[in-house]
């Protein structure tokens, strides 16, 4: 007796549902990010950003879009624009010119470059694709990519402010990533005096720090270090004693300090020696 094979509707059903699952891609909208990215201050970055689409098949026109701070709704750092059937994306924006694409949209991918990379652009950072089409057809990473930009530390300011009854004090501002540790050195204070940091004054990647009181006259070093090394600047302060005692002026220096004192010593000696040339002295001698 020949067998026969029948063909239920519920297997019918099933087995067009695994043809669809084993053949078809992801069917749904996705953006795969790493969650940090660390570069050195002055160098390049690449921040990757691969997508997944509902589409089998998707060559309409496109827009890749980068933004920074916020999802949705946070300044566009790139924006490039592809036209149909086009694998060439056209920028459209590029803040300052250091953004670049990396990825093909057309392969699912957005990753960008970023250029000679400063520290204000440490941040986060969200990826973001739009197809020709309705509301539904466009897609931004949610959580982005921390970029975590690093660097050495450098002093931004060093400066003696003049306080009441002729008080001096002294700042020192530097910025770096790790934020920098400050100490202070001068005269009696040592080597690596801790300095005392400024209430209200730390900015982000900036620290400040407060020399309260300059009892001596000398030269003020403010050393700023971290993890990727190490910065230092000197403040140079002189007090003018008039004919009374009292403190008249103080004449604070910068980097350029002790050459301005070693110029004034120069051209304070080249006029004492015209005035020499200009009244020659005559000396006695007595007759042997």
């Amino acid at each position: 007796m020949g067998g026969s094979f029948v063909r239920t509707k519920s297997d019918t059903t099933r087995n067009l549902l695994d043809t669809e699952l084993h053949s078809a891609p992801a069917q749904r909208w996705s953006m795969k990010v790493p969650a940090e990215v660390s570069a050195a201050a002055g160098e390049a970055a690449v921040l990757p950003c691969t997508f997944t689409h509902p589409h089998r098949h998707y060559d309409g026109p496109l827009t890749a879009i980068w933004r920074a701070g916020e999802p949705y709704t946070g300044p566009q750092v790139f924006r490039c624009a592809a036209a149909r059937s086009s694998e060439l994306c056209q920028t459209a924006l590029s803040l300052h010119g250091r953004f670049r694409l990396l990825g093909n949209p057309r392969g699912n991918d957005l990753s960008l470059r970023v250029e000679r990379l400063a520290l204000a652009d440490d941040g986060r950072y969200f990826c973001r694709v739009e197809f020709a089409g309705d509301a539904h057809d466009r897609y931004e990473s949610r959580h982005g990519v921390r970029l975590r930009v690093t660097a050495a530390p450098r002093i931004v300011n060093i400066s003696v402010l003049p306080g009441p009854a002729h008080t001096f004090h002294a700042l020192c501002t530097a910025e770096g990533e790790p934020p920098p540790a400050l100490a202070w050195s001068g005269p009696a204070l040592g080597n690596g005096s801790a300095a005392v940091p400024s209430p209200g004054q730390d900015h982000g990647h900036q620290v400040t720090a407060e020399l309260p009181a300059l009892a001596h006259d000398g030269r003020y070093t403010c050393a700023a270090s971290n993890s990727l090394g190490r910065a230092e600047a000197s403040v140079y302060l002189f007090r003018f004693h008039g004919a009374s005692g009292a403190s008249a002026i103080a004449l604070p220096l910068g980097a350029l300090g002790l050459k301005v004192l070693l110029l004034l010593g120069v051209l304070a000696a080249c006029a004492a020696a015209r005035r020499r040339l200009e009244y020659p002295v005559t000396q006695d001698t007595s007759p042997r």
